[in-house]
């Protein structure tokens, strides 16, 4: 029996109070989590991963066999402040260089998923040209990752160049490889349409989900710009019911990879509640379409 619970359930490394890579295997194993989903972000410190030397790439695979938890995707928001699609050929540049680097050391790590940030450009203006760049030096990189064996997959955005899984297909109808996914962000999703349902089952009919963000936000309307974090569960515009649905009738069988962020809170309490209250609705679509005794499924 296909079960929805049974999917894997991990937790965004900036969930997790700071601290070294043996501390946060051990958070998240403690709050019974399957993996850890790395962040590289726009800051030097994180960056600085991408040129880890080989002895730091074979440690860190050390200490997460140690921890016997998986780390199987990277979160690479770093083009936030080096986009692809620039109007400074330098910054396009190093956007390039940042993914290729990324690509790396996903293969040296053994981490199959580099999750992208679907923007053209963040901090200076859009238009065509930088859209068209964005295009040009997206297919670059993803030939570059397919040569590799590791999957680049385009999350559903905050802004409006990705805002749905129509949007990217219509990349994928460009870039045609197989290590080209999309990584559906619930959250981001529902607060840009009102038919995230049939959005979200667009990318799972062609079988192009490759893992699924869970976040609840306030939706972008006439009279408001929306909110993409620090929303609490339950409190948001998600129907993760109706999603959940959705994901249980295709027989979703990918990995959930809860997105929060630590907001210099030293213990992991909000992080638990979180965790139990989407395990619930979980449990729920699973007995929604499969009604057995919930003790049978525990």
């Amino acid at each position: 029996m296909h079960r929805l619970s049974d999917c894997p359930l991990g937790i965004y490394e900036k969930a997790l109070p700071p601290g070294d890579w043996p501390a946060l295997f051990s958070r998240a194993a403690e709050l019974g989590f399957s993996f850890v989903e790395m962040s590289i972000d726009e800051s030097d410190q994180r960056l600085a991963r991408l040129r880890w030397s080989a002895a730091e790439r074979r440690r860190f695979v050390a200490q997460r066999q140690d921890a016997a938890i998986r780390v199987p995707t990277i979160c690479l928001s770093a083009n936030r402040r080096f986009p692809l699609g620039s109007s400074n050929p330098e910054t396009r540049r190093t956007g390039i260089e940042l993914i290729h680097r990324a690509v790396d050391l996903a293969d040296d790590l053994g981490i199959r998923v580099v999750q992208l940030a679907g923007y053209d450009v963040y901090y200076e203006p859009a238009s065509d040209q930088t859209r068209q760049w964005f295009l040009q030096n997206l297919r670059c990189v993803v030939h570059y990752a397919e040569a590799r064996g590791v999957m680049l997959s385009m999350e559903i955005m905050d802004t409006r160049l990705m805002s749905s899984v129509s949007r990217f297909l219509w990349y994928r109808q460009q870039i045609p490889s197989a290590w080209f996914s999309v990584y559906p962000d619930l959250g981001n999703l529902s607060a840009w349409n009102d038919n995230a349902a049939q959005e979200l089952e667009l990318g799972l009919q062609m079988g192009l989900v490759a893992a699924v963000h869970l976040k609840d936000t306030l939706a972008v309307s006439c009279e408001s710009e929306g909110k993409f974090r620090d929303v609490p569960f339950g409190d948001g515009c998600v129907d993760f019911a109706a999603l959940f649905a959705v994901l249980k009738r295709h027989h979703y069988s990918g990995a959930f990879l809860l997105e929060m962020w630590n907001r210099g809170e030293s213990d992991t309490r909000s992080v638990a509640e979180a965790k139990s209250w989407i395990e619930e609705k979980i449990w729920a679509a699973d007995q929604a379409a499969d009604p057995v005794n919930r003790s049978a499924i525990e």
